[in-house]
């Protein structure tokens, strides 16, 4: 460095802070993949994220200002980017022992969420804090332009963690893996500490260096750097399953979304509806259009995911017209490669579903299933009065909706605000539960919408698994004053995370 003029080192001051921001951003935004099959994506585990993150560059950019006072110099920040490699490369084996303890916890998902990112991504924040105000004040005693200086490295702090953002949610966790990033990110923070260790006695620097460098051979060779997922893609850790054991004979396969299974199919038995749910909906759409069933109803999937419904649904009524509106083009190429679906006619489209659904006629589809809701991560926007009556006016006359919500039992505040809005759109409106539990639990509800006849009581399946299904509307909602202090879920009012508190805040969620 002494080699180094004052606008050389200004040069590599810049791109220090340029780049130790983008990798702080790397980490951040890896952070919501890296966790999510462990605690899920919500408002929360974001929220946890964002938070412990800011707090962390906080103190790391008071740290960093006081020992610039003190005397700070370019020693430190190479031992302070040796420090930021060592506690990254550390964050994927601190999560390989600390997951199997929060998940066996009784901890519930908003405490574990705060947990895993305190325990994995403070000290990296907190480090990588300090390189900017280290490297900002050591840039003033090069040129006198206080205003000048303070405000490029900062601009450059900022264009940092833009472009941290950008490559590693349009790109990185999509075509590198989460866990390669992480490796990769500390690899890069020992590299970029290199010039700033080179006036350190030669000794001293190799060892620091050898300390990064041996952290991350661990990684390696302990595992921790191996993917729980299958395929990682933009939205979801995706990860295939047997459930063999679920099915009375045969192989059968789940698909797994981040933390919770999407759907079970059955390798021989296309026509075999495994979960309750989905078991469920097809016996209310059975008795909904009786014999019709067989006359080539239209059906929209908002939502593909293993592709169990779309999937019976062809082999038990082989002149239906399929339409699924599935986000993720990997989920869809995961079900045909491993979960035995197979498309035969029916029109795909990796859009959003109210997107699709904008773009179609009216009365276009007899039936619409919404399967795109997991416990804490609901798509807000496929919930609102707006989107109802969207969807309301691409069905055809007595035309059925049905979706299924995971929420508490007995105050399910989400599933009334879903009936109340979906209310005041169809004439009939009502919840279904395969069992009525004594005590409070979590539990998976269907929810059917129709301006037809009203259901009977209880259902028991016609084929299949036998099963019983019972109409609860009533237990959920005794009179009208249950709905009074409940929300109308619009577009500009969708307080999701409010109404299941109890999965968040409690062993429910867990």
């Amino acid at each position: 460095m002494k080699s180094l003029g004052p606008k050389q080192k200004l040069i590599l001051y810049g791109l220090t802070i340029f780049l130790s921001s983008a990798f702080l951003l790397v980490l951040e935004i890896t952070a919501g993949r890296l966790l999510a099959p462990y605690i899920g994506v919500s408002l929360y585990t974001w929220t946890s994220i964002i938070g412990v993150i800011l707090a962390g560059l906080s103190l790391g950019n008071w740290i960093g200002g006081r020992w610039a006072d003190a005397g700070g110099n370019e020693k430190a920040a190479g031992f302070t980017l040796v420090l930021g490699a060592i506690f990254s490369f550390l964050i994927l084996v601190i999560l390989q022992s600390l997951a199997p303890v929060i998940q066996k916890s009784e901890l519930n998902l908003l405490t574990s969420s705060f947990v895993y990112v305190l325990l994995l991504f403070f000290m990296p924040s907190l480090l990588l804090g300090v390189i900017t105000p280290l490297l900002t004040t050591m840039a003033l005693s090069l040129d006198s332009r206080t205003g000048h200086i303070v405000g490029r490295m900062h601009a450059l702090a900022t264009l940092g963690s833009i472009v941290g953002t950008f490559v590693t949610g349009y790109w990185l966790v999509q075509y590198v893996g989460t866990r390669n990033i992480i490796v990769g990110t500390a690899a890069a923070l020992l590299i970029l500490s290199v010039p700033f260790l080179l006036d350190m006695q030669r000794k001293l620097a190799v060892f620091l260096l050898s300390i990064g460098f041996v952290s991350g051979g661990m990684i390696f060779l302990s595992g921790a750097n191996i993917s729980p997922c299958d395929r990682e893609s933009n939205y979801y850790c995706i990860r295939i399953v047997d459930k063999s054991a679920s099915v009375p004979y045969g192989q059968a396969r789940a698909m797994i979304l981040d933390h919770l299974m999407h759907g079970i199919n059955h390798k021989t038995e296309d026509w075999l509806l495994v979960t309750s749910y989905t078991h469920l909906m097809d016996e209310l759409i059975l008795r909904h259009f009786g014999q019709k069933v067989h006359d080539g109803l239209r059906y929209f999937f908002a939502g593909g995911g293993s592709y169990s419904q779309p999937r019976a649904t062809r082999a038990l009524y082989k002149d239906a017209h399929i339409t699924v509106a599935e986000i993720d083009a990997a989920v869809t190429e995961m079900a045909e490669q491993q979960m035995y679906y197979k498309r035969r006619g029916a029109i795909i489209k990796h859009r959003d579903a109210r997107l699709v659904l904008f773009d179609a006629v009216p009365d276009s589809f007899d039936v619409v299933v919404g399967d795109v809701f997991h416990d804490i991560s609901i798509p807000y926007h496929l919930l609102t009065l707006e989107y109802v009556q969207l969807l309301k006016s691409r069905l055809s006359v007595n035309g059925l909706y049905i979706l299924n919500i995971i929420d508490a039992w007995p105050d399910a505040q989400l599933a009334k605000s879903v009936l109340k809005t979906l209310g005041s759109e169809f004439r009939h409106v009502d919840i279904w539960a395969d069992r009525i539990p004594i005590g409070p639990v979590r539990m998976t509800y269907v929810i059917s919408a129709t301006d037809k006849a009203v259901m009977p009581d209880k259902i028991s399946s016609k084929r299949g698994f036998q099963r019983t299904w019972y109409r609860i509307t009533n237990r959920i909602i005794p009179n009208e004053k249950a709905l009074a202090n409940v929300p109308l879920l619009t577009d500009d009012y969708v307080p999701v995370e409010r109404l299941i508190a109890p999965l968040l805040f409690s062993k429910m969620g867990r």
